[in-house]
């Protein structure tokens, strides 16, 4: 039995490539972080710090998605790896890796970016599972 997906969820084969490519960001990560010199023990002691951004929750669904999204997207962590490269920090290099990381841990087992409607309504699909 199909069930229908949400309204501005991907289904399908695109879906497919957006885990993989999380996949592949979440490894990048890795070897990111291995080349800064940092102790291998950053890496999973900061892995879930992002979650943090899950805080808005705690107000409203809306703020919610909006403060996870912010903390689940590229930019951000983008922008902490450039200020190691432009810094010549290797720690902050490490921290955006990690932080890139992390999306991509959440893209490869299928937790996307969220709508406003529910924390569970994604752009990868609905993590409610399906009652039988």
């Amino acid at each position: 039995m199909s069930t229908v997906p949400l309204v501005g969820s991907v289904v399908g084969a695109p879906k497919l490539v957006l885990r993989i490519e999380g996949a592949v960001l979440f490894v990048a990560s890795i070897a990111l972080f291995a080349i800064q010199g940092q102790a291998w023990w950053l890496y999973p002691a900061l892995l879930l710090v992002p979650d943090v951004f899950m805080l808005g929750y705690l107000r409203n669904t809306k703020l919610g998605s909006i403060t996870y999204n912010l903390g689940h997207s590229y930019p951000a962590a983008a922008l902490v790896t450039a200020f190691g490269f432009i810094l010549a920090s290797p720690l902050t290099i490490a921290i955006g890796a990690i932080w890139f990381g992390h999306i991509g841990w959440d893209r490869m087992l299928g937790y996307g970016l969220k709508y406003g409607t529910s924390f569970k309504h994604t752009h990868l699909g609905d993590l409610e599972k399906p009652k039988s």
